[in-house]
């Protein structure tokens, strides 16, 4: 006599499930933030070829990107250094603070940190107010300015590494909490005597939780390879 197998059913919320919804309820930047912590060093010194590869890697696997230390045969002195607030850059001849803002809650926000009294490294953003693209405005938004006269090779050829670093986008990680935002090269400095090695737009720097002064922090700066432009400037997830 053939027995009938038993079927057994496993009610909706199984144990698997229920671990599943709670491993998708935790912070995943908490997984980020330890990676990170395991390969960079205490004392803020310039990463090495191992660490910039690890990182690398661990960048690229939670974003679903494609970053690099060195790209086009340049790179920058640093990948990892201090991070300083900077102001405001004038995107066309004539933008003034009263001028610079697109809504009242970004001026409510943002008036505070002033505007730089020239123009940036690379000139302004747009020819004019009228012949301002949205692209230049998210430029200026979200710009870094990076020490691009500190790089292997810039004396020799400015003229080129001007062109490259002009607007080049970049991956910032403040790796104390996760935060990423894609930024573009828009100007140059920080000064070497102010200890800093980078610094950030006010959009950047509240984004990235950074704070200025004597509570400078440390961030990750990494070349974005996206040679068909198709990764937005702002912040920018994790992925699931």
């Amino acid at each position: 006599m053939l027995s009938t197998p038993v079927v057994l059913e496993l009610p909706q919320n199984s144990i698997l499930q229920e671990q599943q919804a709670d491993f998708e309820s935790v912070d995943k930047s908490l997984f980020l933030v330890a990676d990170l912590e395991r390969v960079l060093p205490k004392d803020y010194q310039v990463l090495n070829g191992n660490q910039e590869n690890i990182i690398e890697d661990i960048l690229n696997r939670e974003f679903g990107i494609t970053v690099k230390a060195e790209l086009e045969n340049k790179r920058l002195e640093r990948t990892f250094g201090y991070i300083g607030a900077e102001q405001h850059l004038m995107r066309y001849p004539g933008d003034t603070i009263d001028t610079h803002f697109e809504s009242q809650e970004e001026y409510s926000k943002f008036l505070s940190s002033g505007m730089a009294p020239g123009r940036g490294a690379f000139g302004y953003f747009a020819r004019s107010r009228a012949e301002m693209t949205q692209q230049d405005v998210l430029e200026e938004k979200y710009y870094i300015a990076v020490q691009t006269f500190r790089a292997a090779g810039y004396n020799q050829r400015t003229r080129e590494y001007v062109d490259f670093f002009k607007y080049r986008k970049m991956l910032v990680v403040n790796p104390k909490n996760g935060k990423a935002i894609v930024v573009v090269i828009g100007d140059a400095g920080p000064g070497i005597s102010t200890g800093k090695h980078l610094g950030g737009s006010p959009e950047v720097m509240r984004h990235l939780e950074s704070k200025d002064g004597k509570l400078r922090d440390a961030v990750l700066f990494f070349f974005l390879d996206d040679p068909d432009n198709k990764i937005a400037l702002g912040p920018l997830e994790q992925k699931l």
